[in-house]
């Protein structure tokens, strides 16, 4: 039974009265800031009158957008400590609300600013030199000038929205509301309803045949309704290949990639190096199976836990670990550290009705909070560490950057945090004596950058294929999805495709194929962090204070740019060779503590 949130110590709460001092103060900022956003309305054909209304009007949206960021913060967290609470699920609902009006409100900026030449906007910064501090901002509108279309198109666009995004609720709905999967046994051979909150934690069972009995109860639904999905995904690739050709991209990818100014160089880069690494992860398959006494590795295999140690952490241990390992990048780094586990940022236990899961949060103007739900395993260690890693790059952001850079791109994100967690192995690695906890982390590292690298390179590669599909008018029936993932699958894993028919089936389950072109930046991040990592561990003083630079930048450059300066080529495959090179020492590491026996 979990607990009510009222029973959990104070000091395992996060303190959410530095961002409001009461309930009574959000509600008052709201109402002011709801009047202040209406009042911006007749600013709407004025912006580049001159160069003091130029000013004057970014100044206000980037005020009203800072004030509403903040109130957004202290609504959502305050839901997400415990989502049965209507008071929160209120205020989450209202601070949505006016995020809306926000937007609809400044809808006109953009398109008036456009409307500029390059010429005029140096003459209005010639005549107004404050609009200098601003120059990065303006840019990157500019170099989105070729891709926007009139007001009135672009308004037409945005009205249908709603139809736009109809695939992507619709799957959503389907997959998490209407399809109903069978009952299957647990551990204990109780029976209970297969779900995808327990499909993973089944997968990961000990015992085979729970393994296989989940696997295929969860694809022959999938197989049941695969016709539906398959209308679903061709229908969403169709609107990323519309809005981009209206657009006037070159493809759905290259629109995706813009957005953050990332070269499509960059997604062909990650797929050929991790095409050309296959055979490690083969390698790793092999001796999977052979770890597990199989004659034979499936796909309901892939997830099966492979080490019998249990490696414990309380959190006060683990808060202990994290700022001693994180003491590697400086006195500044842990100082922040020590204030984020000692000022209640964090959210730490379990309570009912809490948000599952753990993030890192908060505004330009409030701490970076984390939400944790703590278990005592060396995954939570990691988690820990993981997001001290969001929030650190969060608060060396705002602190050296103006509001308007002072957020990063999904680009950016997961490096920081993942960098984190391969400082972390590479510490405990250096550290532990006992092999069998040796052969847990190993195993920790290897299963991450499986499900990382490579399973999201692989989706990568699938949802890539299908739109280019798609452009050239080719129709994304089942059997075409079946087909091609299934052959994918087969190239990655090495296993073969007729003895895991179920896997064929796997495309129409993952949420990640209606994000638009999103997941390949989770293996270019892990990626780029496993190399960093090993760099700072093994590098110089100069590599940590790159690193630092990296944390501080913010938006303030193109992201390439930015990442650059913590030593890293995106562009150039070094930093994936770099990454694949620890997996191979560490999966060499983890066979030769095989041939010892050390897993029995």
């Amino acid at each position: 039974m979990l607990d009510n949130r009222s029973h959990i110590e104070e000091k395992y709460q996060w303190d959410l009265t530095t961002v409001f001092a009461s309930d009574q103060a959000w509600e008052a900022e709201m109402v002011a800031l709801s009047a202040d956003v209406e009042a911006a309305r007749q600013y709407a054909g004025h912006l580049i009158e001159s160069s003091q209304n130029l000013l004057e009007i970014t100044e206000l949206e980037l005020d009203l957008s800072r004030r509403l960021e903040k109130a957004y913060v202290y609504a959502s967290m305050k839901n997400d400590q415990d989502t049965t609470v209507a008071k929160y699920q209120e205020f989450q609902a209202k601070a949505t609300a006016l995020y809306a009006k926000f937007s609809e409100v400044f809808s006109f900026y953009e398109p008036e600013f456009m409307a500029l030449s390059k010429e005029e906007f140096d003459q209005l910064v010639v005549e107004r030199p404050a609009l200098l501090k601003y120059d990065h901002f303006f840019e990157q509108i500019f170099k989105r000038q070729a891709h926007v279309l009139s007001q009135a198109e672009e308004e037409l666009l945005a009205g249908a929205g709603e139809i736009f995004g109809a695939a992507g609720e619709t799957f959503e709905i389907l997959d998490n509301a209407d399809i109903v999967f069978p009952l299957v046994n647990d551990e204990e051979g109780n029976q209970v309803q297969l779900s995808h909150g327990n499909f993973i934690s089944l997968m990961e069972s000990k015992n085979r045949d729970i393994r296989k009995q989940a696997y295929e109860a969860m694809y022959s639904t999938y197989n049941q309704y695969q016709h539906t999905y398959a209308k679903t995904l061709q229908t969403n690739v169709k609107v990323h290949n519309f809005n981009a050709r209206v657009h006037k991209f070159s493809s759905a990818r290259e629109a995706a990639m813009s957005a953050n100014f990332i070269p499509e160089s960059v997604y062909d880069t990650l797929l050929e190096a991790v095409n050309d690494h296959l055979p490690l992860l083969h390698r790793y398959m092999k001796l999977r199976q052979k770890i597990l006494g199989l004659d034979d590795l499936k796909m309901y295999d892939v997830y099966a836990p492979l080490s019998q140690t249990d490696i414990s952490f309380t959190y006060e241990a683990a808060l202990k670990k994290a700022e001693e390992v994180l003491a590697v990048f400086g006195k500044d780094y842990a100082a922040r550290v020590h204030r984020a586990f000692t000022e209640r940022w964090i959210d730490v236990h379990v309570n009912k009705g809490k948000r599952s899961g753990a993030y890192s949060g908060g505004s330009y103007d409030t701490n970076a909070f984390m939400l944790l739900n703590w278990q005592d395993t060396l995954d939570n260690l990691y988690t820990l560490v993981h997001e001290t890693g969001h929030s650190l790059h969060s608060t060396f952001t705002r602190e050296n950057q103006p509001y308007v850079y002072g957020d990063y791109s999904l680009f950016l994100a997961e490096i920081a945090s993942t960098t984190n967690e391969n400082i972390m192995t590479e510490t405990l690695l250096k550290e532990v004596e006992d092999d069998k906890q040796r052969f847990a982390i190993l195993n920790h590292y290897l299963d991450g950058f499986k499900g990382t690298v490579f399973r999201q390179t692989q989706f990568a590669e699938f949802e890539h294929i299908i739109h280019e599909a798609d452009q050239k008018g080719e129709v994304l029936t089942s059997d075409y999805l079946n087909n091609l993932y299934a052959q994918l699958n087969e190239k990655y894993y090495g296993l073969k495709a007729e003895d895991n028919p179920e896997i064929q089936f796997e495309w129409a389950r993952i949420p990640h194929f209606y994000y638009n072109y999103y997941v390949y930046q989770y293996a270019t991040g892990f990626a780029a962090a496993s190399y960093l990592g090993n760099k700072i561990v093994h590098g110089t003083q100069e590599d940590i204070d790159r690193y630092l630079d990296y944390l501080k930048a913010g938006n303030s450059d193109y992201s390439l740019n930015i990442i650059a300066k913590a030593g890293v080529d995106m562009t150039n495959a070094d930093y994936l060779n770099a990454a694949f090179k620890v997996f191979e020492e560490r999966l060499s590491e983890l066979e030769e503590l095989v041939e010892k026996g050390i897993h029995q």
